[in-house]
């Protein structure tokens, strides 16, 4: 028994379902480069860079904070800035 699906109704199933295939992808994209499951900042970390930060040299302490953990520029810097 054949299914009788006209052009459009099959143009629109081919269209959500690409549309869904590139959400996912996307979604994958997204998740393998921001890992949930980061290793939280050691306390002597912590404490080095609050030093430096209170010497001022901020700079030094976001480049040790990405050294250590592999955060990006970003959260590393804002991970300073709240210290």
């Amino acid at each position: 028994m054949p299914l009788d699906i006209s052009v459009p109704a099959l143009t629109a199933i081919t269209a959500v379902v690409t549309a869904a295939a590139i959400w996912l992808i996307i979604l994958a994209v997204r998740l393998t480069r921001n890992p949930r499951n980061r290793p939280s900042p050691s306390p002597d970390l912590v404490d080095q860079a609050r030093q430096l930060k209170a010497l001022g040299q901020i700079r030094d302490a976001v480049f040790l904070v990405r050294g250590e953990t592999g955060m990006s520029q970003r959260a590393a810097a804002r991970f300073v800035s709240r210290l």
